[in-house]
């Protein structure tokens, strides 16, 4: 199975699953910032279904619009309108070109040569990639695509992406003209209990890097596991490892809905991040488990972001940001203050 592949259409029918190829383009100078996702949610015993989720962020604060579609019109790979199986992300086109499709919800579809889509009378999008990096597995190994833990598995399909295109949400329009951005993938068995995902581009001292980490607590049994991260920090086209299992403890996280701090050890560096927002650039989105229950889900992508990075025999080196970074904090309190938007999951 190739990275880009769906993982859905293999889900035991008996089983419960989900799943969401997602896209963020942002231009730091103007603080606006796109945010789109197409995800299938499948209850055990129950089949599965397609969403589109788009979220506008600008000067007027966070746009956004969702819309759910029946069983029949979800697919997966070069399939349209069914419930096909997943070809390999390496075969032939999707009816817009030569490029691999990964899939199909309604007439939308997301795919390696960019994206459309269409939530009616609130939004439309028509998207081109261009360029990006090889994939990065945000999993250190292999073998922990398959483990049963940790239950939510990641993949960055397209570090560093430049995004051209338009955008419209409820209204209002932005052109993007290579816009940074990313485009990744994950799915599983259920959320984690908590998690954190950071990503920044378009760094004043160095345009060419970009972090990229998921952060996670998980529940096994009555018992919370502490942070831990996965990611990286490219400097100078080089991929420098975050976290790990083995740095859980060296780990440290201060989060809020509208901030954090975050202390990152890794292979051959150290990172500190500080990420913020105000309140009014940040959107609530539902999010829910397969087997029932919700997290609210607290996300900016025109966000300010600071990093500072200690390296061995090397001076210290500050990274900044504003208006660039992504930070997303799923949490299953409700008293956080964001407000969350009026859709149900799925």
């Amino acid at each position: 199975m190739e990275a880009a592949d769906a993982r859905y259409p293999s889900v035991d029918p008996a089983k419960g699953h989900y799943e969401s190829f997602y896209l963020k383009a942002g231009d730091a100078a103007s603080r606006t910032a796109v945010w789109l996702r197409y995800t299938v949610h499948k209850r055990p015993g129950q089949a599965p279904v397609g969403s589109l989720w788009a979220t506008l962020f600008d000067d007027e604060g966070p746009h956004a619009a969702k819309v759910t579609e029946p069983p029949e019109r979800l697919a997966s790979g070069d399939g349209a309108g069914g419930r096909g199986g997943a070809p390999s992300a390496t075969e032939g086109g999707a009816g817009r070109g030569s490029a691999p499709t990964w899939l199909h919800i309604g007439d939308a579809r997301i795919g390696a040569d960019g994206a459309h889509g269409e939530v009616p009378d609130l939004a439309s999008w028509e998207l081109r990639f261009d360029g990006g990096e090889t994939a990065f597995p945000y999993l250190p190994r292999g073998w922990m695509y398959t483990a049963p833990l940790p239950r939510t598995k990641a993949l960055s399909l397209l570090p560093a992406v430049h995004v051209h295109g338009t955008v419209t949400v409820r209204g209002r329009t932005v052109t993007l003209d290579g816009w940074p951005g990313m485009v990744g993938h994950n799915w599983g068995a259920e959320h984690a209990e908590r998690w954190i995902w950071l990503h920044g581009t378009a760094f004043e001292q160095r345009p060419d890097a970009w972090l990229d980490v998921i952060l996670g607590r998980i529940k096994v049994g009555g018992w919370t596991t502490p942070w831990i991260a996965n990611g990286c920090l490219s400097l100078d086209g080089v991929r420098h490892r975050l976290g790990g299992i083995g740095r859980a403890r060296r780990t440290r996280v201060e989060e809020r809905p509208h901030r954090a701090e975050l202390w990152l050890p890794g292979d051959d560096l150290t990172v500190r991040v500080e990420v913020s927002a105000p309140p009014r650039d940040v959107v609530g989105w539902l999010y829910s488990d397969p087997a029932g229950p919700q997290h609210h889900t607290a996300h900016c992508a025109i966000a300010d972001l600071r990093v500072r990075v200690s390296r061995r025999d090397q001076p210290p080196l500050e990274l900044t940001v504003a208006g660039g970074g992504t930070y997303e904090l799923g949490m299953r309190e409700h008293d956080h203050g964001v407000p969350i938007e009026p859709f149900s999951d799925p």
